[in-house]
């Protein structure tokens, strides 16, 4: 039988029962719509936490107080109070032929005032390195100096968020507010960064680390101001690696501690960080990928019933084929064709559904959907699979009729 005349049977018994078909290819289309939906979104996610943690600096390091000897994860923030200024002083000296920036940060929650307006923020504080180690270039304004941290100059950069609460949109530069009660001049406000989940930028105000420690700060039980953390800018994304292990050796030998299991502080490289994220959230994606894969295995189960249903209520029309010459092949051949062009269709309307839901559960989430093209053929090479594997067994109990007994069938 010409191959056209297979196709245009096969149409014609889809078309001759359109709800029952479209309840059939409906498993399918289901299937390949969470597929494609689960993993752009999860593959979005990826490159938006991605994007989150680069924008907050490159190539960097982060030296956090805390027990050490743990596996590099995510860079933390707070800690124990174990690390000093002088600390970081030593860094910038032993290093400086070898990072771009060194920036010690002291930080603590306040509230933050103008007017009548208040808000709550991360007050800061840190080097004028910190502008480049974290990617913190004001929009409008300027980054304090050296010469305002040497003269612990009360001076702020405030981040977008701080600035739309506390002047409406107007202008800040020039403006005094008042952090825990003390007056600062507004220098600088940041661009909007957006929520990146990572010590929210929009909702921090930076000052002189000199001006923090002498109006906000702690010291530790020896006088010494401190720090939280210090970020160190590596010149060389290639030699980070190095960098991070022999920076770890120096302050062990500044802390006089041998035993990396008692250390009190990490050095956390960001690429491990970016590793750890992406890790987990793969194999997020893997999973709610193959959970959705289970819809389609379903899909085709309730494919090849309902053309085992199909099967029997046209047993008479087999036989009367097989009577006017149609060949076993044939008849399979016929049936093959339904249950494929049953889950192609059912594959393609599953795309379509697939990136409309994507978008909008992005839209949501705020998140740009990632669509791979090697994910969709796959969940549209996986459909055609399905109508293949679960309408072959249909096709072939058809084939095998005996010609007779199905004209005889009421």
């Amino acid at each position: 039988m010409n191959p056209l005349q297979v196709v245009a049977i096969a149409w014609r018994a889809i078309r001759a029962n359109p709800l029952r078909s479209a309840l059939t290819a409906l498993g399918v289309i289901i299937g390949v719509a969470a597929v494609i939906a689960l993993t752009g979104v999860g593959q979005g996610s990826t490159a938006n936490i991605t994007r989150s943690l680069q924008s907050l600096g490159t190539n960097l390091l982060t030296v956090s107080g805390g027990r050490g000897g743990g596996p590099p994860g995510l860079v933390r923030f707070g800690g124990a109070q174990s690390l000093t200024l002088k600390d970081a002083e030593a860094l910038r000296e032993q290093f400086a032929a070898e990072v771009a920036g060194v920036a010690p940060v002291a930080q603590g929650n306040q509230q933050v005032k103008f007017g009548a307006n208040n808000t709550s923020a991360t007050v800061i504080g840190t080097w004028p390195d910190y502008a480049a180690v974290r990617n913190a270039q004001p929009e409008q304004g300027s980054f304090f100096t050296e010469a305002d941290d040497q003269g612990r100059k009360r001076v702020a950069v405030i981040g977008y968020q701080v600035a739309q609460d506390l002047f409406d949109g107007g202008e800040a530069l020039g403006q005094k507010i008042k952090i825990a009660g003390i007056s600062f001049t507004v220098v600088g406000v940041l661009p909007d960064k957006g929520d990146s989940g990572f010590a929210n930028p929009n909702s921090q105000v930076l000052v002189p680390l000199g001006t923090y420690h002498q109006r906000l700060g702690r010291s530790n039980n020896r006088g010494e101001p401190t720090v939280s953390q210090i970020y160190v800018q590596g010149l060389d994304k290639n030699a980070l690696k190095d960098l991070q292990a022999r920076i770890t050796d120096f302050l062990a030998e500044r802390h006089k501690i041998a035993d990396p299991e008692e250390y009190d502080f990490n050095v956390q490289n960001q690429a491990d960080a970016l590793a750890s994220v992406n890790q987990v959230t793969q194999t997020l994606t893997l999973f709610l990928g193959g959970v959705a894969g289970i819809s389609l295995l379903v899909g085709g189960i309730g494919i090849m019933n309902i053309m085992l249903v199909s099967v029997t209520e046209r047993t008479r029309e087999i036989g009367i084929r097989k009577a006017l010459g149609a060949k076993p092949r044939d008849i399979l051949t016929q049936f093959l064709v339904e249950s494929v062009v049953l889950s192609v269709g059912g594959g393609v309307l599953g795309i379509a559904l697939g990136l409309g839901l994507a978008r909008s559960v992005g839209n949501l989430l705020s998140i740009s959907p990632v669509f791979s093209p090697g994910s969709m053929l796959l969940a549209f090479g996986f459909s055609v699979m399905v109508g293949v594997f679960f309408g072959y067994y249909p096709a072939l109990r058809a084939a095998r009729l005996d010609p007779v007994e199905s004209l005889r069938y009421e």
